[in-house]
């Protein structure tokens, strides 16, 4: 089986979602820190000069080591059970084989519409490398719309952004998650209980019930993780996370990830869960974030230098995220779409003691790989969730 994240990997991943979710506000969210990184990360591999100090500066790799380091966390993501991983980059404008060679796990297509290297220079036309008029291909909306279904089993329906015609590259990452938990909530124990939101509202929501040992719990400054083993070997790890009343994601959630030496054991021989059955589904423009993020160079027109990736001179135009975490009693499901749109510029025995745990008030959940390092989903709820979910795209 394959091991876990090497510590570089796992800390650049846990830093881009620490600083991520200072960007995300306190309303229901789920994102993908690891498909963010996934994404970000091949495009860096291919960024030079300050654009590439830049984005190093969030990602902790550049260059040539970014698309090792893609390489080597997509097949170490193909070692957490039911996780399943994809890239692929679509292109009108020439892109170099050193990029493609940096990235031998990523597939490429083409763009539909007239080859946009014929209005390059001639000298230029030699960097399309081994595409020939006759190898192009009529890649419409709705062949990366299947490409996107397939990847996330059918969970994302297609893009999280449309094409119109504007883009030069596209590069999308999915991830797909299916698991069963080791030990299902017995579903005749679902009943309504209240729940209070974030505006301080109380209502009743469908909440889940188990009792649970208790090294599935700890406590990190005043937050209470719940870990709920996955069925299977090498199975993803999903947690949740309760605050103290007023503390927002930014506070809650890196509890999720913390290591063993900031844990505190639950002072009790097991506890009874109460959790809702819920569904978040958000899109994100990850492009508004970036500048907060440290990231300007690779989104202006002028000052994107991605000559290592194609000679047409282009920058970042569009980042956008979709993603899904389904929690109920049988198991978990989640998928992500990241999509980067690249544009051309001009450049002792005792009694038993059992501890209530009631996620009655908002609270996260973060789903990671098989090592509990990397974190594959995290998500916030806010609002009181429905019986058929909540959050809307």
């Amino acid at each position: 089986m394959t091991s876990g994240p090497t510590a570089f990997e796992a800390d650049a991943v846990r830093a881009l979602a620490g600083r991520w979710l200072s960007c995300l506000g306190d309303d229901d969210f789920v994102c993908s820190p690891v498909g963010l990184w996934l994404a970000l990360a091949a495009v860096a591999s291919g960024a030079r000069g300050r654009t590439a100090e830049e984005l190093r500066g969030l990602l902790g790799v550049d260059g040539e080591a970014a698309g090792a380091a893609v390489t080597d966390v997509g097949r170490r993501l193909a070692g957490t059970g039911g996780v399943v991983s994809a890239t692929g980059v679509w292109s009108r404008v020439p892109v170099l084989d050193a990029f493609r060679r940096g990235l031998p796990g990523v597939g490429f297509g083409v763009l539909p519409g007239a080859p946009a290297w014929f209005e390059l220079p001639d000298e230029v036309f030699g960097a399309t490398d081994d595409m020939s008029l006759g190898e192009i291909p009529a890649v419409a909306q709705d062949e990366l719309d299947d490409w996107v279904r397939e990847a996330t089993g059918g969970r994302i329906a297609g893009l999280p952004l449309g094409l119109d015609g504007s883009e030069d590259l596209v590069l999308v990452n999915a991830l797909a998650l299916k698991a069963s938990w080791l030990t299902a909530f017995p579903a005749h124990l679902t009943r309504d209980e209240p729940f209070t939101d974030g505006c301080g509202d109380t209502r009743p929501v469908p909440t889940m019930r188990q009792r649970i040992p208790a090294v599935w719990v700890w406590s990190v400054d005043g937050v209470t993780v719940v870990e709920l083993p996955c069925d299977g070997d090498g199975a993803a790890r999903v947690r949740f996370a309760l605050g103290p009343e007023g503390d927002g994601p930014a506070e809650v959630l890196p509890a999720a990830w913390a290591g063993p030496t900031a844990r505190e054991g639950l002072v009790a021989d097991s506890a009874d869960l109460l959790l809702p059955r819920f569904t978040l589904r958000t899109r994100t423009d990850v492009h508004d974030h970036l500048p907060a993020l440290g990231v300007r160079r690779a989104l202006s027109r002028h000052g994107a230098d991605f000559s290592g990736l194609s000679p047409a001179g282009l920058f970042v135009s569009k980042v956008l995220q979709e993603a899904l975490v389904e929690v109920a009693e049988e198991g978990v499901e989640a998928a992500v779409v990241t999509q980067v749109t690249m544009t051309r510029s001009a450049a002792p025995a005792r009694r038993e003691v059992v501890e209530r745990i009631a996620f009655d008030r908002p609270f996260g959940v973060v789903v990671l790989d098989a090592s509990g390092e990397l974190p594959l989903f995290a998500g916030w709820c806010r609002s009181a969730p429905g019986g058929a979910g909540s959050g809307a795209p």
